[in-house]
């Protein structure tokens, strides 16, 4: 009861201090506001990318060619066989007629130079489109179907891959590192302005010493002060992820630039960053104000 008593007073006492220094306040919520929006825009951006790299991994196709008078058995080995390989994760057989069909469905001038071509005349191949689990691992692989009996060649965009996944891997560390170098140069300006907003009040404190109260006593209203703090300072970046995010998402229609770069989603996307914020703002801005309380008490 005496607890329950004590954190009601520790919230009376928060919020009267927070009116009655207004304008260290104010300056404690802008710096949280300004630090926690760049901090969403950073992690809007990254996941964005993560998810764009995802789906290049995701699309990237192995056509497997098989030799051009392969019989059906002889397909249907090579699909076994194809099967029981670990990294394949879905696959799909392309006749040559369906390969012309496609081709003539692309282009007027390919339509016109086929249409004449019987099925003696066509010089497609058969093959396997192929979608593997691990595209780190896509060239082993293409390598392992390669050497199956009746395969002609394998191709994946060799070459292509190799750089681009280079590039991914650098981009995802170079997001993350971004990402981690805001959230603590966040959290020491942030500390460090609440830590000046209790610093101005070091009378407060000393006094509250000299009258005998306790150390919990007199930590728990600036530690919930610095909780309201950095709450009234993540609603603002808050606002701007969810209604900031929704008006982007349907400006470009959930595409960006071009079909394939895909945003993601706003929800629950948008959700979960507003939660980190206001995690972030929160836990913070109490670890400010207990730090710099803690400096004063010498404990």
């Amino acid at each position: 009861m005496k607890l329950v008593r004590m954190f009601g007073l520790s919230i009376r006492d928060a919020a009267r201090s927070l009116i009655r220094n207004l304008n260290l306040s104010f300056a404690s919520i802008s710096c949280i506001t300004i630090t926690l929006t760049v901090v969403a825009v950073s992690m809007i951006a990254s996941y964005n990318v993560d998810n764009f790299t995802k789906l290049i991994k995701q699309d990237v196709t192995m056509v497997v060619f098989l030799d051009k008078d392969i019989t059906q058995e002889e397909i249907n080995d090579v699909e076994t066989q194809i099967r029981l390989i670990v990294n394949v994760d879905s696959y799909e057989f392309q006749s040559k007629e369906e390969a012309k069909q496609l081709m003539q469905e692309s282009s007027e001038v390919l339509n016109k130079i086929m249409t004449e071509w019987d099925e003696k005349e066509n010089p497609l191949q058969d093959a396997f489109l192929i979608k593997v689990l691990d595209i780190e691992n896509i060239k082993i692989t293409a390598d392992e179907i390669s050497k199956l009996d009746n395969v002609s060649v394998v191709k994946y965009g060799e070459g292509m891959i190799e750089q681009l996944l280079v590039v991914f891997n650098i981009i995802e560390k170079i997001m993350i590192g971004l990402i981690l170098g805001l959230v603590i140069v966040t959290f020491f300006l942030i500390t460090n302005t609440i830590k000046i907003t209790i610093f101005s009040r070091k009378r407060e404190i000393d006094i509250m010493r000299l009258v005998g109260a306790s150390n919990i006593t007199i930590k728990m209203p600036y530690i919930i002060e610095g909780l309201f703090l950095g709450f009234l300072g993540s609603i603002i970046p808050i606002i701007i992820t969810i209604y900031g995010y929704y008006s982007l998402f349907e400006q470009f229609g959930g595409i960006f630039f071009s079909p394939f770069i895909q945003l993601v989603k706003p929800e629950p996307f948008i959700f979960q960053i507003s939660l980190i914020l206001i995690g972030m703002g929160m836990f913070i801005g109490m670890w400010g104000s207990a730090s710099a309380v803690r400096k004063h008490l010498k404990i």
